[in-house]
Order: structure tokens, then sequence, then C-alpha cells
């Protein structure tokens, strides 16, 4: 979701500078909508097929690399409210950069066309570089690329065994866009003074709000993302500002995606504040297939940083596991929404170390948040949207920013062994120890090898002895850290010593 950081409301010149508001405007839909069904190419496109093991890249495009010059517009890397050239020729370019980590899909912010001017109610021009203020939402906007352009990322990630997840905005276009002007668009947004004070009714961050409960606006929506994902082979959505669209159109949405796109295409929702309560009415419904959990960055800054008894934090994780079968949570440590976690932790990359490893220990969707595995620190907004650093690589916008490669390989390294072991994105979780310091559980999956996973956010050394699971009895113990090996004991017990700010995730040989 992209708040609106406006400093007036309403059509008051100097709030916003918009070029050619009312060119390239498409007709409204009848109330039957005109998606056509998929092509043969489209289902023949790699897909995930269970979506348990996944992990995910984030990357706002504007952001990682500039491939194309000739589509650079307004653009100025020292202001960051100004576009930075990233695009998607940029990313198609340097997508083994996010394909060496070894995660499964990509998402990307949104590429319709967005407003051509600025707002200016953060106190700097802030452009629609992250593109979730939508002038027209049947074009792309070329300062990220063409559809032959999105097209060839979208091949050039499944050659590579990737998903490609589209972000798409339902709920508001982009302020004064021209859709307000025009005469055949306005009766359906809420605008300034008709804007409600419910999530629905809202007009999130001040911007133009579309009546999606009248069918004539659903159908004109559901008709703008559909077809694009058809054409270029998406493999899903994600879904913003779930909260403020209502129940029935995210059910009219599914059933159209499902009929068009095939029944694996997979929505992953953003419902502000979510968590596994909070999304069960969604996956009741059967409206998307995974939403973010937004209590998890936070609960894990916690108690890397010593705030909260471990015992809790123990409880927490094992309670995170009681969403409804079949669907998913997706859990972030940054986002383009929130401070970061590197800034929330002072810079300390030995605790950022500790999140990413209960990150990929834990049960949901890991979304990594892009530049933080080579030490990108961010910020509060706008700093949490900085550029990602290439170093010496010379590659725009983020040429020179200082790059920490053994955080990317230990990031790399944590990707790979909860890909190898299916325990941890499948399996229950079972608590070992839950006192002082020291977090020791298992995750334990029928048919897979059980993975005992522990950590010491202290900072000094402790020692802890666990009853090993029952199957580990008279084998050895290897750390797939450390490449440590280390014995149960006779009387199945473990005993471990764990250095401070260390992890440990260990399997029976």
């Amino acid at each position: 979701m992209e708040l609106g950081r406006r400093g007036c409301l309403g059509m008051l010149a100097g709030c916003l500078i918009l070029a050619g508001c009312t060119s390239s405007r498409s007709e409204p839909a009848t109330a039957s909508s005109s998606v056509q069904p998929p092509t043969a190419a489209l289902s023949a496109q790699p897909r995930h097929t269970d979506w348990s093991d996944a992990v995910v890249y984030f990357v706002i495009v504007d952001r990682f690399a500039d491939g194309a010059a000739d589509n650079n517009v307004e653009v100025d890397v020292a202001q960051p409210g100004y576009f930075h050239g990233g695009d998607l020729v940029g990313l198609t370019a340097r997508l083994d950069e996010i394909a060496d980590l070894g995660v499964t899909a990509i998402w990307i912010t949104p590429v319709v066309d967005n407003i051509d001017g600025f707002v200016t109610g953060a106190g700097f021009p802030d452009w629609a570089y992250h593109g979730y203020w939508a002038e027209d939402f049947h074009a792309l906007d070329e300062r990220f690329g063409t559809e032959a352009e999105l097209q060839a990322f979208v091949d050039a990630c499944h050659a590579r065994g990737i998903a490609v997840l589209l972000d798409v905005v339902y709920n508001h276009a982009g302020y004064d866009a021209g859709y307000i002007e025009d005469p055949k668009f306005r009766p359906w947004l809420r605008v300034y003074g008709e804007c409600g004070d419910d999530d629905l009714t809202m007009c999130v961050g001040g911007l133009p709000d579309w009546r999606t409960e009248l069918p004539e606006v659903a159908d004109w929506l559901l008709d703008t993302h559909i077809p694009l994902a058809e054409r270029v082979g998406l493999d899903g959505f994600r879904l913003d500002t779930v909260k403020h669209v209502g129940h029935p159109f995210w059910q009219r949405h599914r059933a159209l995606t499902r009929e068009h796109l095939g029944g694996d295409f997979f929505l992953l929702g953003e419902v502000w504040g979510g968590d596994p309560d909070v999304l069960d009415p969604y996956f009741e419904n059967d409206e998307m297939d995974a939403g973010f959990d937004f209590s998890f960055a936070g609960s894990v800054a916690a108690w890397v940083q010593g705030r909260g008894r471990t015992i809790a934090f123990d409880r927490y994780l094992e309670r995170r596991h009681r969403t409804r079968d079949g669907y998913h949570l997706a859990h972030y440590l940054s986002s383009h929404d929130v401070e970061t976690l590197p800034s929330v932790l002072g810079g300390d990359w030995a605790l950022y170390r500790l999140a990413v490893a209960l990150q990929m220990t834990t049960v949901g969707i890991p979304v990594m948040y892009y530049g933080e595995e080579v030490g990108r620190l961010g910020g509060q907004w706008p700093d949490n949207r900085s550029d990602h650093p290439w170093g010496d690589l010379g590659v725009k916008p983020g040429a020179g920013l200082e790059r920490d490669e053994d955080l990317r390989a230990f990031v790399t390294e944590m990707v790979g062994i909860r890909r190898a072991h299916p325990a941890l994105s499948r399996g229950a979780y079972r608590g070992l120890s839950n006192d002082g310091d020291v977090l020791v559980f298992a995750r334990e999956h029928a048919g897979a090898d059980t993975v005992v996973v522990a950590l010491n956010r202290g900072r000094a050394a402790a020692s802890v002895t666990v009853d090993a699971p029952a199957e580990w009895s008279g084998r050895s113990v290897r750390d797939h850290i450390g490449v440590e090996e280390m014995t149960v004991e006779a009387d199945g017990r473990l005993a471990l010593d764990m250095p401070p700010l260390s992890v440990r995730v260990m399997t029976a040989k």
C-alpha cells in the first residue's frame, strides 16, 4: 500500500502538476466482463505446485537497476521522492542477482501508467516511482517499461524456475488522475468530500476511491489486470489495500482468475494489520491463497533485541501454525510501508542475521525485501525505499553503494537450508526450550527429516540441554550453519553450546 502524503485535498492549485490527464481514456465496460480464456501458451507456463515451500523476493522496480536510459523521465537519484531510473529492462538484465539467492518467486511493484506529476504533502516533490498512483489502468508506464519488456522479464524468470507476482491495485486511482475529470468515470469514484469513515468508503491517503461495490465498476477493474496477466503469463497477483474493498469483489475476482488464469494462479493479499485471525474471513470464503502477517516483523525485532520473555515468543511462533488448512501466512522483516528492520535494529547486522534465521525456519512464506541481503540499511519512509546497493559493479541507480557479501552468503545459505528441508516450511512446531535468551524448537513433518533450530539472542555464551527428537537416539547431529557435528546422549538428550548471537539449524545424519 502506498499511503498518500498529500499536503491538501481537493482540486486545489499547486497540489499536483498533471499532464495529459484526459488522453488515452478507456471506455467503461458493460455489465459482463470481456476477459477472455487463457491461451495454450499461458497454460504451459511453469507455476508453483505448492506455495508452502515458496520464498519470495520483493523489489521496487524503480529502485533496482536502470537498464534503459531512454525511459528516464524526472530522474534524480539524489532526491528521495523522484524516479531513480530502475526499469524492467534493468531488472531482467540483473535477474541473476536475485535468482542466485535461491528464491522461488519475485513480487514486483505495479507497472500500470502512473500520474505524470508529483505531490508535495511530504515536504518535497513525491513522484509515483512506486507505481501505486495509477493514471491509466489499461496502459503500462513507459518509465518502467513496455508490455514486451514485462513479457521478457516473466519469460526470464520462468526460465530460472521463478514465479512472478505483479502488484495490482483495485481500490484507488492516483491523485488527480484524469478519471476524475472524465464524465464517464467520475460517478465511479469517491473523492474528497464524498469519502466515508469506514474501511470500504474511506479514501485511503486522500486518493480517489473506486466504488467497487458497483457491478459496472467491478467489471471494468477486473477487465484491466486479468487480461494483462493472461498475455504475459503471470503466476499471481499481490493484492493491494484488500480490506478497503468488499468481500463480494474479492470472491468474484477469485472466480474470474480461476476461470481465466487457472486454478493455480496465486493471490497474496495485503490486509493491513493482518494476522491469522484477521485473515481468516478471507480464507474462509476462498478469496485469496495467502495474506501478510503484520505481526511477525515487530515480534521478531522485539525478541532479538531482548525485549520480552523467550517463553512468550515461543508461544507466538506456535500460534502462527493455527492458520486455516490450505492457506498461508506471508511474513516479512521489512517492507516499503514501514521502517526497515536493519534500521529498527540500529544497523546491528548480527541481530539481523538472527531475524533472517527465524524468518527462514518459521511457518509461512518468507518475503525478502530487496537489498537487505547485501546490507541495505534503509530506514523510515522514504529511506525504506532507497536504492539497491551495487558496490563497484557500476549498476545505476545504486552504483557505488556498499555491499556486504558475507551477509548475502548467509542469507543464501538460510534460503538453501529452508528449501532443502520441507519440515521448515510445512512441519509442525514443537518448543524444546524457552528459558533465558535461548530458544530451541523442532519442526517436524511426516516423511521429512526433523529439523531442530536453536537461537541465542544474548551477548554472552549459553548452554542448554534439550530432549532430542526420539528418532535421533544414538545418531550424530549436523549443524548446517557451522557444519559442526554433535552426538545425542544415551538418555536421548542433546547438549548445545550456543555462542553469543548465534543460530544452529540441525538435522540427524
